[in-house]
């Protein structure tokens, strides 16, 4: 029954899809990073109803004012820091428990069982490239961009590997595209959900 549940998150993916355009941006993305005032007290009227949002907007304003001389630092300098070592190990750790993800499916793909394991591996890096370029774009395409296209490429590649498993009994070159397909599916997922 593994399709049923991966068509369950494909449903999910779906209507979170449908109804992202009609939220608004997080408040505090539109003041600290967009420097948006008024679409941030627009927002939090859109999120919390009508009201005064003063002191939360002062709130931001203080975080912003403390955040200003900070250097936002990039994936190689966050590597350097060791104060992160603690979270850097815990995300490998996850990292690495990917390799027993998607055993299922590869072994109906008929993969051979001897390479199961490095696809696996296969499986594991992509999510690696996938956290690392997604932390490198988000600030120039915004969290919606990301939702939004992340969910759009991950229904396609859901479609095009549930044909390509299907299929795979037909044309033995399927099974390998199915393996693609997974690679692919990780990193939309991991690019914008």
């Amino acid at each position: 029954m593994w399709n049923v549940l991966l068509s369950f998150s494909g449903l999910v993916a779906l209507i979170q899809l449908l109804f992202l355009p009609f939220f608004p941006e997080s408040p505090p993305y539109l003041l600290l990073q967009k420097e948006d005032k008024a679409g941030c007290l627009k927002a939090m009227k859109q999120l919390w109803g009508e009201g005064n949002y003063n002191t939360e907007f002062d709130d931001l304003m203080k975080e912003k004012a403390l955040t200003k001389g900070t250097k936002i630092m990039n994936v190689l300098e966050v590597l350097r820091e060791p104060s992160v070592y603690p979270q850097l190990c815990a995300m490998l750790l996850l990292l690495l428990s990917l390799q027993l993800c998607g055993l299922k499916i590869f072994r109906t793909a008929n993969l051979q069982e001897s390479i199961i394991p490095y696809v696996s591996l296969g499986v594991s890096i992509s999510e690696l490239i996938s956290i690392i370029f997604c932390s490198s774009i988000i600030d120039r395409f915004g969290r919606r961009m990301l939702l939004c296209g992340g969910y759009v490429l991950m229904a396609l590649i859901l479609v095009l590997l549930e044909t390509s498993l299907l299929l795979s009994d037909q044309f033995l070159w399927l099974r390998y595209c199915s393996v693609i397909l997974i690679f692919l599916f990780i990193i939309a997922y991991g690019i914008g959900p």
